[in-house]
């Protein structure tokens, strides 16, 4: 009972935010229902107060991760409907890709958490959908902005994770000196990355578009 109404006094936003934190210390192996219990000082049994299972705390942390970071200048078309969309829907498209993959990067394993959630249909699906929007704004048909979407997003989702093992990989000296295709720099890495986000981009602009 005492353990019960001490998570009572938290919100479900300090639990979150204290299982963002074990996330980005521990990583998502050991982000235990166990340890955050510990950590907000009550038993497992009581987190479910707020969350039904580990499964939609960790929706709700891929929720945050993608929430964290928006792409500035990105507008929605139902936000701002009337604006040069034709012209710089490209360009929209990859400031949406660019600020997804800063926030995955903003925590360990961020990709992993958002690309298990994904998977399993949870959260809210709002990578998708901003990616979605932001590919709409070029005119295409919802059922093509929708599929670019989804690829873009897997393709963002596969690169950030790669990035992420790697870099773990390298911190605790597992990766050969030698070994062909090496760990690139920071600035490789994203040069590699706006480079496949611009494969798709420029692909997706041969698709021919409906007349409006």
């Amino acid at each position: 009972m005492a353990g019960s109404e001490t998570l009572r006094r938290h919100r479900r936003d300090d639990v979150a935010e204290v299982a963002l934190r074990i996330l980005d210390d521990h990583g998502l192996a050991d982000l235990t229902m166990r340890r955050l219990a510990a950590q907000l000082d009550v038993q497992p049994s009581a987190l479910y107060w707020h969350f039904e299972n580990k499964q939609t705390l960790i929706a709700e942390l891929a929720d945050r991760i993608v929430d964290r970071r928006l792409a500035p200048g990105v507008t929605r078309p139902d936000a701002d409907a009337d604006a040069d969309a034709d012209a710089d829907w490209r360009e929209r498209t990859r400031d949406e890709a660019a600020a997804l993959r800063d926030a995955l990067l903003a925590y360990r394993d961020g990709a992993e958490v958002v690309s298990s959630t994904y998977a399993l249909g949870l959260g809210s699906g709002r990578a998708l959908d901003r990616l979605t929007d932001a590919v709409s704004l070029g005119g295409f048909d919802e059922a093509t902005s929708r599929r670019a979407g989804t690829a873009l997003l897997h393709f963002i989702l596969g690169h950030v994770s790669h990035e992420q093992q790697r870099l773990q990989y390298d911190s605790v000296g597992v990766l050969a000196g030698g070994l062909a295709g090496g760990p690139l720099g920071a600035d490789d890495q994203a040069q590699a990355f706006a480079f496949g986000v611009g494969l798709l981009v420029d692909g997706l602009s041969l698709v021919p578009v409906s007349p409006r």
